[in-house]
């Protein structure tokens, strides 16, 4: 992990060098003993972390981190004397906040979590560029009919060596509820709304939300509320297309822009028409696993 120190007294800087120098696969890049420095040596440098102070000369902490909005915006380790600022670091998702004078034990748990935080950074960054594989190899099939992914799409994953099978599956049309028999899933799904009823293609759905013993399916700007289970929707839906990522939430991987991770541990996945979902720990694995991570 590469690290900057920051703080404008020098006595402070060598505590933490000596802190880091307790841990394996660090690599302290520079120390900077302004927030104008930092700025700089953050956009030159591109840290992992920065241990930074929050009162500095000129240019704060919090100052710093307004600056390289926009740009590499490292993970934070707040090495401060000023317990004030506590709840502003938690609300620019600070990794941890230290006081002065630093404990050495103090100090190696706040490490630990950053380690943890980059790990998990790096899994979210290796599955969005898998979600991304899913989205262009979906594109390349062109897609036909009621067929859920154009048969020269997702079916590849195999061959690309990113999980899945290397048949492609022929979609039976079932209605909501039906489920998935011999590897087939539903291509449509059977709306009742206002006293008519009419199919929605699972191709045309961004995203699926629950709400007790219903689900609506979000398509477009337009909401089709049904009664249903998620979990048993779930079942009846291609994994190769749609995934869980929350107890509430299924979503359409097409569908997927980008992720980014979240403070809490969770992550944020953020679809092509801007709205953003939250992918919870709990089924991180289980969408990394479906997507072949």
């Amino acid at each position: 992990m590469r690290v900057l120190i920051v703080d404008d007294e020098a006595l402070a800087r060598q505590r933490v060098r000596r802190l880091l120098q307790n841990e394996a696969d660090v690599e302290v890049v520079g120390e900077a003993e302004s927030g104008h420095q930092a700025v700089t040596m953050i956009r030159d440098l591109q840290p992992d972390l920065v241990c930074l102070d929050v009162q500095m000369p000129g240019l704060d902490g919090f100052g710093v981190l307004g600056e390289i909005e926009g740009g590499h915006v490292p993970m934070v380790l707040f090495v401060t004397a000023y317990d004030e600022h506590a709840q502003r670091a938690f609300d620019v998702h600070a990794v941890d906040y230290v006081l002065k004078p630093v404990d050495s034990d103090r100090f190696r748990a706040a490490f630990d979590k950053a380690r943890k935080q980059r790990a998990n950074a790096v899994a979210a960054e290796r599955l969005g560029e898998l979600l991304e594989t899913v989205r262009r190899l979906a594109d390349a099939g062109g897609g036909g009919g009621d067929t859920p992914v154009g048969m020269g799409g997702l079916a590849g994953l195999a061959a690309a060596g990113l999980g899945g099978t290397a048949t492609a599956t022929a979609t039976a049309p079932a209605a909501n509820g039906a489920a998935a028999a011999n590897g087939r899933y539903a291509s449509r799904i059977l709306v009742k709304q206002d006293g008519r009823m009419f199919f929605v293609k699972t191709t045309e759905i961004d995203w699926i939300e629950a709400d007790r013993n219903y689900v609506r399916l979000h398509v477009g700007k337009t909401a089709h509320t049904i009664r249903e289970r998620i979990s048993h929707l779930e079942e009846t839906l291609d994994p190769r297309l749609f995934a869980r990522i929350h107890r509430s939430t299924i979503v359409n991987l097409n569908r997927v822009r980008e992720m980014q991770q979240w403070f809490s541990g969770d992550y944020v996945v953020i679809l092509e028409d801007g709205t953003r979902l939250r992918l919870s720990r709990h089924y991180r694995d289980r969408v990394e696993k479906q997507v072949g991570v």
